[in-house]
């Protein structure tokens, strides 16, 4: 009777021991499985940070921005000063009939657009010289037009929306003024294509008829 209690009793604490035995290291080892597993994404594979590749783009966006500015920006047009008496090159400005407008002196490097707003000529410029409108269209001569420069790709957008274009168009605002100009005649237009787009022009309202008896 006390062998078999005693064999129970030891069969029993030693199941017990193998049982927890077992359990204990395999939560030590899920454990540290678990552990290294963390360890191992931080240290060998991190995650990307959310934070640093914005921060990044922000930096890069910020530092890129003044050169974006700078191949845009134009400067705004107007503001020239009229040569010395008896100096400066001469330009003539006639209407679309050839009469004599104005006859002005410039400076060389100032441009048609300027020229014309400082001596009071009719000749629009909408967008202020960011070539974004055909209102400073002029027309030069064969001579003179052959001494510039070609029209970039932006000007010529814009002369194709010009009224009246010819072989010697070319936007005011892009036509800067040489010595080698002086005795230029350019002339304006009957009209510009885009007066109602910028607003400058305003049909007059119907005349008002009789009422039919």
């Amino acid at each position: 009777m006390l062998a078999r209690t005693l064999g129970s009793t030891l069969r029993a604490t030693g199941t017990a021991a193998l049982s927890k035995g077992p359990v204990a290291a395999s939560r030590a080892g899920a454990s540290r499985g678990l552990s290294t597993g963390v360890l191992s994404r931080s240290s060998t594979n991190p995650r990307p940070s959310v934070v640093a590749p914005w921060s990044t783009i922000a930096k890069n966006s910020l530092s890129a921005s003044p050169r974006l500015f700078s191949q845009t920006f134009r400067p705004s047009h107007g503001g020239i000063t009229r040569p010395a008496e008896g100096e400066g090159v001469r330009i003539e400005f006639v209407d679309s009939k050839g009469n004599t407008l104005k006859t002005v002196y410039a400076n060389p490097g100032d441009d048609l657009l300027s020229i014309a707003h400082e001596y009071d000529i009719d000749l629009e410029g909408a967008c202020e010289g960011s070539i974004a409108c055909s209102t400073c269209h002029v027309i030069l001569e064969p001579d003179v037009y052959d001494r510039l420069e070609e029209p970039g790709d932006d000007e010529n957008d814009m002369l194709d929306l010009a009224f009246g274009l010819t072989d010697t168009s070319r936007l005011g605002c892009q036509v800067h003024i040489s010595k080698d100009l002086d005795g230029m005649k350019v002339q304006l237009p009957a009209a510009t294509r885009n007066m109602y787009v910028d607003g400058m022009y305003f049909p007059s309202p119907p005349s008002p008829t009789s009422p039919t008896s």
